[in-house]
């Protein structure tokens, strides 16, 4: 049909975009991001309450280091408070961070500045990538 025709249209036009594509590979990995750390309290406060909405919270924000927009020891379980009105609540969030995955490797984001440009392909690859762990985590 018409309609299907214009959706198919629509995805291509899309899967070539690469701001759609740069949203849509965020959108991904911070799904699977929710889904790893589901059963861990926000990073910052520690706080782990059904009551309150949870993100994907980069510790080193996307927005100053695209490097490590999708670098999954970056980005962890934070609740709305400590991301939204806390500007990232980030002492406790290095604190926490610290214990989580090891000093060496925090200190290893803190140094991180290499320059990335991701390419359509790059994207592409990130969507696939976590629509699949995401199917993973989903499925256990």
């Amino acid at each position: 049909t018409k309609e299907k025709k214009d959706k198919a249209d629509k995805k291509n036009l899309n899967w070539n975009d690469k701001s759609w594509l740069r949203k849509e590979a965020q959108k991904w990995v911070n799904k699977y991001i929710r889904l790893r750390d589901k059963n861990e309290p926000c990073i910052s406060c520690r706080y782990n309450k059904d009551d309150r909405q949870y993100h994907a919270g980069h510790y080193r924000p996307s927005g100053a280091n695209p490097q490590l927009r999708y670098e999954e020891l970056n980005i962890h379980k934070q609740c709305s408070i400590c991301k939204n009105y806390l500007s990232g609540n980030l002492v406790p969030y290095r604190k926490n961070l610290i214990k989580k995955i090891g000093l060496e490797k925090v200190e290893w984001l803190e140094s991180f500045n290499e320059t990335k440009k991701y390419t359509v392909q790059d994207y592409q690859h990130l969507i696939e990538k976590y629509k699949s762990k995401c199917k993973d985590l989903e499925n256990l």
